[in-house]
């Protein structure tokens, strides 16, 4: 069955409605399941960087590993900046690392992408959080940062991917835009035959089922 703008939209709008009161402000999570492809097969897997719309509905905060010019301009443009010098160090810290990681999305001088790999890859990219390189300007990629999102299978590679796509102070019509982006991006992947079932939640609520996806 296609899914359409209205049923990601009525699944959205019944998610913020059965919300409740919270201390903090939830995130509103894409969760899609698969059929029929073996994610521990290596060939399977993927990873997409999506640019969400509309954002994130958050604010959301970029390191940047660079020298010279670029980090200053890095630095210029709001971002948080680590050197090459730095790298070493946190090559011995993997908590503060890893803490980094959950604190920031990280983009990279690219000159610096092997050492990184080198020193941080066996951390970041079990956690999915290698940095990318900056392409162009410098300004206009921590943008992109910030409204993106990581796409991909990991962990023990079960056949479902779950994703960030906005928060629930956003617009519903937002969110829809944002979650029709991801799933235009994922099915173009792995194909709609693929795609068994979407859902949409809040971080405390419970998951509403949008529309009945090729179910058997």
């Amino acid at each position: 069955m296609h899914i359409t703008h209205d049923m990601i939209k009525d699944a959205v709008t019944k998610a913020l409605n059965d919300k409740g009161k919270r201390k903090f402000r939830q995130s509103v999570e894409f969760i899609i399941n698969f059929k029929g492809i073996d994610f521990k097969k290596p060939e399977n897997r993927f990873n997409i960087d999506i640019i969400l719309p509309n954002g994130r509905g958050k604010d959301v905060k970029v390191l940047v590993f660079a020298d010279g010019q670029l980090a200053m301009d890095a630095k210029n443009a709001g971002a948080e900046v680590k050197s090459a010098g730095d790298i070493p160090d946190l090559a011995k810290d993997h908590r503060k690392l890893k803490q980094l990681a959950k604190d920031y999305v990280f983009l990279a001088e690219p000159k610096l992408m092997v050492t990184i790999g080198k020193s941080l890859g066996s951390v970041l990219g079990k956690m999915g959080r290698l940095p990318k390189p900056i392409i162009g300007d410098v300004k206009q990629a921590i943008e992109r940062a910030k409204r993106s999102v990581r796409v991909g299978t990991k962990g023990k590679y079960l056949p479902v991917v779950h994703t960030l796509v906005g928060s629930e102070n956003m617009d519903v019509n937002q969110l829809v835009e944002n979650i029709e982006s991801v799933y235009e991006k994922v099915k173009g992947k792995v194909g709609e035959q693929n795609i068994k079932s979407l859902y949409v939640k809040l971080t405390m609520g419970k998951p509403i089922k949008i529309g009945v996806m090729n179910e058997p």
